[in-house]
């Protein structure tokens, strides 16, 4: 598998940085992971948007699909769309009111919300707590501990896994999921501090001890927020975990 960065920033994009999204390749097949603020310019400097396989959303902050919209207009106007077999409806899956939330998103007008249907550009499949295969992946998908409906997910092909956090604070699923990964991609918003949310984000330690516990090969630290220092986040990481850890930059590829 082949992971590229297309937007590390969290909860929002920061100076030349997009905020969450993720790009996961094998055998010629191309699966999106979050599409944030600015990430479908990025996108577009690596594959032809209508040549996505699938585009797999852990929940539904604009942080993580604010760029959604931006996909309809280029999916459903463009004036040279792609005959590519691939560029018919466009599977999507995500939380459970994904489909009616960004109809609302995309209306033009207060007049239209309850008439608007994107059904025609996207094939809206819901997320549940189980494992399914897109393209070539096995995905499994876990509830995580955010205020809203969201998810981590555990991607495999060919033996190897690759684990994303989404956005969450420290729980059993993320546990579950990042048990012997080949690569954790865990989001870290904030050094460790005494009264900080629970339930919400990870620090750079947890995402560290996170790693640690579950004896993952390689820790990619990811949605650090651009007023959070970045170098201190990592440094936490470190403390917790001794194998090999980085911070994720924007364009960043990775081999799983």
């Amino acid at each position: 598998m082949l992971l590229t960065v297309l937007g590390c920033s969290g909860s929002v994009p920061g100076p030349n940085s997009p905020a969450s999204g993720y790009l996961v390749e094998a055998d010629d097949f191309l699966m999106a992971m979050d599409l944030g603020n600015g990430t479908l310019a990025e996108l577009q400097c690596y594959c032809d948007p209508f040549l996505l396989g699938a585009l797999v959303l852990s929940h539904l902050h604009p942080d993580h699909c604010a760029d959604f919209t931006a996909l309809t207009v280029f999916r459903r106007y463009h004036p040279k769309p792609s005959k590519d077999p691939r560029a018919q409806r466009l599977p999507v899956y995500a939380p459970t009111d994904a489909a009616d939330r960004f109809a609302r998103a995309y209306a033009p007008d207060a007049n239209e919300l309850a008439t608007t249907d994107l059904s025609d550009v996207f094939d809206f499949r819901v997320l549940a707590e189980d494992t399914v295969t897109i393209g070539p992946f096995e995905v499994t998908a876990r509830k995580v501990d955010h205020p809203c409906e969201a998810y981590g997910f555990r991607v495999s092909h060919g033996g190897r896994s690759l684990v994303y956090t989404g956005d969450s604070g420290p729980c059993d699923a993320l546990a579950e999921l990042a048990q012997g990964a080949d690569v954790l991609l865990a989001e870290a918003s904030w050094t460790h501090e005494p009264g900080r949310p629970p339930n919400l984000h990870l620090s750079g330690r947890q995402a560290g001890e996170l790693a640690s516990r579950a004896g993952v090969r390689r820790l990619l630290i990811t949605h650090v927020p651009p007023w959070t220092d970045r170098e201190a986040v990592l440094a936490e990481a470190r403390q917790a975990y001794r194998g090999q850890s980085q911070l994720v930059e924007l364009g960043d590829t990775y081999t799983v």
